[in-house]
C-alpha cells in the first residue's frame, strides 16, 4: 500500500467530505480515505497496480473540486 496526500480546495462542509469519499473510496485498489476539512487535506491509501494519483485527480474535480497540490 501507498498513501498519497492531496490537497484539495471547495470543501466547505461534512457534506463536502461524504462527496469526495464517495467519488474515491469505490475506485479499485483504494483501501483508506482520510479527509481533514479544514485544511482540504486528502489522505489516500491505495494499491499502486490497480489504482493511482490521476485517477483521484479526476475523481475530484469530476465531483466539483479542485486539487490544488500534493502533500
Amino acid at each position: 500500500m501507498e498513501n498519497i496526500i492531496l490537497t484539495v480546495k471547495g470543501m466547505t462542509c461534512m457534506g463536502c467530505v461524504k462527496s469526495v469519499k464517495n467519488v474515491l473510496e469505490p475506485i479499485p485498489g483504494v483501501a483508506v480515505v482520510d479527509i481533514v476539512l479544514e485544511s482540504g487535506q486528502v489522505t489516500i491509501s491505495f494499491d499502486p497496480a490497480k489504482a493511482g494519483p490521476d485517477q483521484f485527480k479526476s475523481a475530484i474535480q469530476d465531483a466539483g473540486y479542485e486539487v490544488v497540490g500534493n502533500g
